[in-house]
């Protein structure tokens, strides 16, 4: 029972020191629950009325810059689950909560206005559908990629550049990839989170360095298996 208190502990202590993280997932999971128990027509009216498209923007813009960024369109909690404590929770431990959120806020707002606001142009210059108004723009990602932007000045170098390399291929490629604009958000979203370094720099105390965790995991197997 000691055993299992302790490993209780740690966990509780390992989510109080990301709160925000944390919260969001709760909600994130309970809306995911939601949508499983709702039917294909609810459903897809609900997250019309929560998406962050031209219409819906027009007319209720800060309640679905809020709202959108609590629901998912496919129920995915899992992968959402790993993701984020991967690239948010280091972030939020880091650099304290507040900035946390201040990152996420300006990801998910940034990124939404800026591919929100390029369907509005390319309609008005009539090189798109009018129908694009409407398509649904809703997620946790844009916050999220804003987070995988800014935990490039959370690494210690020369893992940083690395990191930095890989993920500005991997949007590159989503944007070449993708049929509609929310890859063009998704890029924003990350190169928004990079430009949030002075938020970083401000509280960081030395870098994540892969190569000591690699070191440190590769020591504890050794004594465990000794």
């Amino acid at each position: 029972m000691k055993r299992v208190a302790g490993v209780v502990r740690r966990v509780w202590a390992y989510v109080c020191a990301a709160p925000g993280t944390y919260v969001w997932l709760f909600v994130l999971g309970l809306n995911t629950l939601a949508l499983t128990r709702m039917s294909p027509r609810y459903k897809h009216w609900w997250l019309e009325t929560h998406s962050t498209n031209l219409v819906e923007l027009s007319h209720h813009p800060v309640k679905v810059l809020i709202s959108s960024a609590f629901w998912t369109q496919t129920p995915s909690f899992f992968f959402w689950f790993v993701v984020f404590n991967i690239f948010l929770v280091p972030v939020e431990r880091r650099i304290g909560t507040g900035r946390w959120l201040a990152v996420v806020a300006l990801a998910h707002v940034g990124a939404t206005l800026i591919s929100e606001g390029t369907v509005r142009l390319l309609i008005d210059a009539g090189l798109d559908s009018r129908s694009e108004a409407f398509t649904l723009d809703i997620g946790v990602s844009y916050g999220v990629s804003g987070g995988v932007g800014v935990l490039v000045w959370l690494i210690a170098r020369p893992w940083r550049w690395w990191y930095l390399g890989v993920a500005t291929v991997f949007y590159l490629l989503l944007l070449a990839a993708g049929t509609d604009y929310t890859n063009l958000g998704h890029l924003c979203a990350f190169l928004i989170g990079v430009a949030c370094r002075p938020l970083a720099r401000a509280r960081v105390r030395g870098g994540l360095d892969p190569g000591k965790v690699w070191n440190d995991v590769r020591q504890r197997v050794g004594k465990t298996q000794g």
